[in-house]
């Protein structure tokens, strides 16, 4: 089987990398990456391709597709408090003067 050969994975397993594949374009990851990205999370949480025999396989494991949620925030804590503070009330300001506005 060549490298890069995908038909050893279940039609499941390629709805997922689609799935991932468009979440990753959406925030702004190019083509080429976001599908490199997509193969390696399905392949993090199934195991490879699964297309073989009658077994049980492994059990998925779901903490790849789940990390990227928790990377969230970085940015934050790389600023002063000062910056976050004035980044605060920047937002209750803006807040404030939408309330106004509708109101």
């Amino acid at each position: 089987m060549p490298r890069g050969d995908k038909s050893s994975y279940t039609d499941k397993q390629k709805r997922q990398v689609e799935h991932i594949e468009k979440g990753y374009e959406h925030r702004g990851v190019g083509k080429g990456e976001a599908e490199r990205r997509a193969w390696a999370t399905v392949n993090a949480e199934t195991g490879g391709g699964k297309k073989s025999g009658g077994g049980r396989g492994k059990a998925e494991n779901h903490g790849p597709s789940r990390k990227g949620g928790k990377l969230g925030g970085a940015a934050a804590a790389h600023r002063t408090a000062a910056e976050r503070s004035a980044s605060a009330k920047k937002a209750a300001a803006t807040r404030k003067r939408n309330a106004e506005k509708r109101g």
